[in-house]
């Protein structure tokens, strides 16, 4: 079982930063959380709710900020950014940096990706010494959805464990805030995040369907090998018991925990 309580780990990323006196405005109307503190998880969503990208803001100074987002999305948050900008004064560029994982005690962003102490640390001279199959492991115990895998147009932030983390319902309107208030105060979401580990060395497809006495109840989103053992990612429907066997294939699914809330 993967146990990591320190090491660097190589974490790829594209940058986008927002600077000008009405820069924290601005990204207070577009993204879903409170961007005046100095860290927060935020996601940039579409008017129903659907995650164009998920985003680390990292508060620089008055008036600047940088936004972490995944590899290909830079471009994609820069310019629904500018579409949406209007007269707010600020300007909307693509950075260039690079990030890496450090595990243990260290200065950096606070990253709560992998289920133990970390930060982000940007443009240093650091050495890999956690390879990246070793990280989604660690990503994928700790429960943590990622872009293209788990986070696609098919899925709701409530869904993926978002809510918790990357949302805030009191700092003021954004784009997609009715629908996830709608969910959160007047229903539920139908299905969530589990960790399973599953029987045998072969990794379950990207989709793979899961069953449950016969009857499709999930699918799995990430796979990968932690020792002598298969874990994985997979979306399930709540009212499926959370100690419940599951059925990928020919294979056995068996949980290791449900996604929990994350600050």
């Amino acid at each position: 079982m993967a146990v990591v309580t320190s090491g660097v780990a190589r974490r790829p990323r594209e940058y986008v930063g927002v600077r000008g006196p009405d820069a924290e405005d601005f990204l207070q109307r577009m993204l879903s959380n409170d961007v005046s503190a100095d860290v927060c998880d935020a996601l940039l969503l579409t008017a129903k709710a659907r995650v164009i990208a998920p985003l680390r803001v990292w508060r620089r100074g008055d008036g600047d900020f940088l936004l972490l987002t995944e590899p290909g999305l830079g471009e994609t948050v820069r310019s629904t950014l500018l579409r949406a900008r209007f007269a707010a004064k600020c300007e909307v560029e693509l950075e260039e940096h690079s990030s890496a994982v450090v595990f243990g005690e260290a200065d950096g962003i606070p990253n709560a990706d992998y289920g133990v102490p970390a930060v982000e640390v940007l443009d240093g001279p650091r050495e890999p010494t956690i390879g990246d199959e070793e990280l989604e492991v660690l990503r994928i115990l700790a429960g943590t959805p990622r872009f293209g895998r788990e986070i696609d147009d098919r899925v709701l932030p409530a869904e993926a464990g978002l809510v918790e983390r990357a949302v805030s319902f009191t700092k003021g309107c954004f784009p997609g805030q009715e629908p996830i208030a709608r969910l959160r105060y007047r229903g539920h979401a139908n299905r969530g995040l589990r960790v399973l580990v599953v029987d045998g060395a072969d990794l379950p497809d990207y989709d793979a369907e899961l069953t449950h006495e016969g009857k499709p109840v999930g699918r799995v989103t990430s796979a990968a090998r932690d020792g002598d053992r298969v874990v994985a990612l997979a979306y399930v429907r709540v009212e499926v018991a959370e100690d419940a066997e599951l059925d990928v294939g020919s294979a056995k699914a068996r949980p290791l925990g449900s996604l929990a809330p994350r600050p």
